[in-house]
């Protein structure tokens, strides 16, 4: 057995392709171009000859709609595995990717996967095993191998400075928001930004002869005569949405 290594790629691959050569692969493109032991990866290469015509496997992990959930590598008089789309060219040149075999991949979209094809390796021995990989099939005495991680979904909502915004109007009670807190999420209402204060169409300015006025033994007092008897703190309303 042999163990490529301990750590897993976080992001899914999401589309595999053959080049000619490894200098030839897209932008973006990770080119598999030496075996888990440091041998050529060339999937052309037959014993210890080397092909004028060379092939290299190569993927991205692009972040995109879709995910590469499976692999498979079969015959080309075979027919075509359902749900499996093949790798029939190369990327640079269009020519025929391989030649007796073929190599399949099945995509999913990504909301819809729950599990995806994070790595690819190519071993030199067919024999050899990679733990916790699942060998697609062999070609030319290699093995090629994949592994399988879990799917990171995308958050629907933005999260800017730490905070989930959200398109609801400000005040609407009965809309919940999400914000981050360390390393969870916690959840609030609309009242924990809503100021207590008084509303400013009780704030208008009293004319100057109505202020300290008594009428009848009824005394008309200021706006600051009003505030400060009348003073409330909405400490009870704020203990209520902590």
């Amino acid at each position: 057995m042999s163990e490529v290594s301990s750590q897993l790629p976080i992001d899914p691959i999401t589309a595999v392709g053959v080049v000619s050569s490894p200098s030839k692969a897209p932008d973006g493109y990770y080119v598999v171009a030496q075996t888990t032991d440091g041998s050529d990866a060339d999937l052309r290469k037959v014993g210890l000859f080397k092909s004028k015509v060379t092939r290299y496997l190569c993927f991205t992990r692009k972040t995109g709609p879709d995910v590469v959930v499976d692999m498979k590598l079969t015959d080309i008089k075979d027919a075509l595995p359902a749900s499996f789309t093949p790798v029939q060219e190369t990327m640079d040149r269009k020519e025929a990717a391989m030649r007796k075999r073929r190599l399949c991949v099945k995509m999913s979209p990504r909301e819809d996967a729950k599990t995806a094809v994070c790595d690819i390796q190519i071993t030199a021995k067919s024999k050899t095993h990679l733990v916790n990989y699942t060998c697609v099939g062999e070609l030319n005495n290699m093995g090629i191998w994949y592994r399988l991680g879990d799917v990171r979904q995308h958050q629907s909502s933005r999260v800017t400075s730490g905070r989930v915004e959200s398109d609801a109007r400000p005040g609407t009670l009965s809309k919940i928001y999400s914000e981050r807190h360390g390393t969870g999420l916690y959840t609030m209402t609309a009242l924990d930004d809503v100021p207590f204060v008084v509303s400013e169409k009780f704030s208008q300015k009293i004319p100057k002869e109505m202020q300290q006025v008594n009428l009848m033994g009824i005394t008309i007092k200021s706006l600051a005569d009003i505030e400060e008897e009348f003073q409330y703190n909405f400490s009870t309303e704020r203990s209520i949405v902590l």
